[in-house]
């Protein structure tokens, strides 16, 4: 079926099919690298590239000037969301984790341990702060790039980085040993 006729029965166009034959790898990454689970990765890469769908209009496929930058930051902003949303069902349901521990697995299950509780800190920082953390150091971006995506200045961005290190430590600690 052509692009144009699967646009119309509801399918996707020809430039959403391409964006995400481009990106939907990075899209994956950047859900993984927040939420730590191949599922939830999964899942917001699907709703990632349905919402795109259900926003194209006539006009075509509207993804700002880095195509690039604007998916990154859809998967982290959808991967906050996913991990506020654990967390709000863990305080609801009080969900203990079931940990399997073996002997010769202790740093493992340190490692996994630090990532959860790493992962409950993000949730707990505003929208914008977390979505920030995870770009920066995440995604790998400078504080310029992020600037750019967010349309705001380097060193407010700076600045943001540094409250939330700040209360990412106070949160760890709280929880640590």
């Amino acid at each position: 079926m052509h692009p144009t006729e699967q646009a119309c029965n509801g399918g996707p166009s020809g430039a959403l099919a391409a964006a995400f034959e481009a990106h939907h790898r990075r899209v994956f990454r950047a859900a993984f690298r927040v939420t730590g689970s191949v599922d939830d990765a999964e899942d917001i890469l699907q709703t990632v590239f349905l919402n795109m769908m259900k926003r194209e209009t006539a006009a075509g496929l509207d993804l700002g000037n880095d195509p690039k930058s604007y998916l990154c930051r859809a998967a982290v902003n959808a991967a906050l969301d996913v991990l506020r949303a654990k967390k709000r069902k863990t305080a609801i349901e009080g969900v203990a984790e079931d940990r399997e521990e073996t002997a010769g697995a202790d740093v493992e299950v340190a490692r996994r341990e630090l990532r959860r509780q790493l992962r409950h800190a993000l949730a707990q920082l505003s929208p914008r702060a977390a979505s920030i953390v995870a770009l920066r150091f995440f995604e790998g971006y400078g504080n310029a790039e992020i600037a750019t995506m967010l349309g705001t200045s380097p060193s407010s961005i700076a600045v943001t980085l540094h409250r939330a290190r700040q209360r990412l430590k106070a949160e760890l600690h709280e929880v640590g040993p």
